[in-house]
């Protein structure tokens, strides 16, 4: 949910943040509604963000080769068939560009204030509370709008858009993988980081730097790669 700080009406100004909860931790006790606001990530004293997110996936570009097969494996748990287009994480790679700036893996970073969401006219791209907090996208509600896609401030957007079935797709950390015999989201696996055979991807629970890509990337290369002539820096 987002909560706004409305300006003055009939002589009265909604109250601060702080303010605010302290009201509603006296009236809700019982509904349980100031649990429930304790939970939000606030991103100012006017702004109230949607429940912070249980899991993120981190990558480490230079230690990625490109294989894609993260990307199969995504499409396989979730789709029941191999296809590039149906990955929910996109390995990018130029041939004009030297390394390490000639690969690119943009995964979704089931960001704290989702564009995406708010975008979602349908209701189709929400919030699970059952399963992390996990950004994602019920296909059945899905209007083909792409809203989403164009929302996402990212390049290219972490929201896609299936060819096949006509509707949007995006990273719910193999929350919703029906064609996979394990649990995933932040309780379980995700496909991708079981799958990299060169461990190039990351489960955390902790919340990475928000601003830009920074925070998402990250070393993961040891001693041996060193031993191999790629930097560890």
């Amino acid at each position: 949910m987002v909560i706004r700080k409305k300006k003055k009406k009939n002589g009265f100004i909604n109250p601060s943040r702080r303010a605010f909860l302290k009201i509603m931790g006296s009236a809700a006790v019982g509904a349980g509604i100031s649990e429930l606001f304790s939970q939000c990530i606030w991103l100012n004293d006017a702004v109230a963000a949607l429940l912070a997110c249980e899991g993120y996936l981190l990558v480490d570009t230079k230690k990625c080769q490109g294989c894609m097969s993260c990307m199969l494996a995504c499409s396989l748990v979730h789709e029941g068939k191999i296809g590039l287009s149906q990955a929910r994480i996109q390995v990018i790679q130029s041939s004009f560009e030297k390394f390490p700036d000639d690969l690119t893996i943009a995964q979704c970073r089931q960001c704290e204030d989702p564009e995406c969401v708010k975008a979602c006219p349908s209701g189709a791209l929400h919030v699970d509370r059952q399963n992390g907090n996990v950004r994602k996208i019920d296909v059945k509600k899905c209007i083909g709008c792409k809203a989403c896609i164009r929302a996402c401030p990212f390049v290219p957007s972490r929201a896609l858009w299936s060819h096949e079935d006509s509707h949007a797709l995006k990273c719910d950390l193999c929350v919703d993988s029906p064609f996979w015999n394990y649990k995933g989201g932040p309780e379980g696996r995700q496909a991708c980081v079981e799958i990299c055979p060169l461990k190039a991807i990351q489960f955390t629970r902790k919340m990475p730097e928000q601003k830009g890509d920074t925070g998402y990337q990250i070393n993961l290369r040891g001693e041996d790669w060193r031993k191999l002539g790629y930097p560890t820096d």
